[in-house]
């Protein structure tokens, strides 16, 4: 009895990217448009699949180049800019030849995305550490030094001793593991771009909480950066405790 067009386009749906080369030689003389449409969709996401796994892999340059050392860490921080809330640095180690896919700048990903990738980052990673600057401490010494704490306490964290360290784009001063400061490193080093999502998870997480003892001012939604709205509700109710009053000067 043939096969109908289906129950064909449910099994190559649920396949396995690994089962569906076989799938193919066994469906791809079928010449019903359904048939031939399913498997054409099919071969788009093994296609897909493909690319992302050729992108990551280029993403593991620079963990190629140091892949003598045992444990090379990617440091990444969130939050210079927004007007509210702490500025949050992760620091990661991944498994060697590590496989998971779809890593990127954080900002390049969606919210579903990241919370998908920071809980498979939190089971694989060999370590993880997180470092934080509070809009006082923020206040206190200005963000590049506040940023630079939570890097070196995030460091701090970690459960094994980091070599080397490989940067977003800073060398962070009082540090003496080897650094490797990259350009736009959240883009170009699986290490840091996973950093990048740990921190920025993290950070986002706590604005959200933020946001249920400071309603007025929509952290849950602006993560505490300058929208219009937080803007308006600032002028209208004032500073809250976790705003920086050093990046609030021209609003209040």
């Amino acid at each position: 009895m043939e096969e109908t067009i289906g129950s064909i386009k449910a099994k190559l749906q649920a396949a396995g990217i690994s089962e569906l080369p076989a799938l193919f030689l066994r469906y791809e003389q079928d010449e019903r448009a359904g048939v031939r449409a399913a498997v054409e969709q099919a071969k788009k996401r093994l296609c897909a699949y493909e690319k992302e796994v050729a992108r990551c892999e280029a993403l593991k340059k620079y963990e190629r180049e140091y892949d003598s050392y045992a444990y090379i860490c990617g440091i990444d921080e969130v939050g210079r800019g927004p007007l509210a809330g702490p500025v949050v640095a992760g620091a990661v180690i991944l498994p060697k030849n590590c496989d998971i896919l779809y890593i990127n700048d954080s900002k390049k990903l969606s919210e579903k995305k990241r919370e998908e990738l920071y809980a498979v980052i939190m089971d694989r990673a060999v370590a993880v550490g997180l470092g934080y600057s509070t809009p006082q401490r923020i206040d206190e010494i200005n963000i590049l030094q506040a940023t630079y704490e939570a890097m070196r306490e995030a460091i701090g964290s970690l459960s094994v001793t980091p070599d080397p360290l490989l940067n977003d784009a800073v060398t962070i001063p009082q540090v003496s593991i080897r650094q490797i400061p990259i350009i736009k490193g959240d883009a170009k080093s699986i290490s840091i771009g996973a950093a990048s999502i740990v921190a920025k998870v993290t950070r986002d997480r706590l604005m959200v909480q933020y946001d249920e003892i400071y309603p007025e001012y929509g952290f849950a939604a602006n993560k505490g950066y300058g929208a219009q709205a937080h803007i308006d509700a600032l002028r209208k109710y004032g500073p809250c405790p976790i705003h920086r009053r050093t990046f609030i000067s021209h609003f209040v």
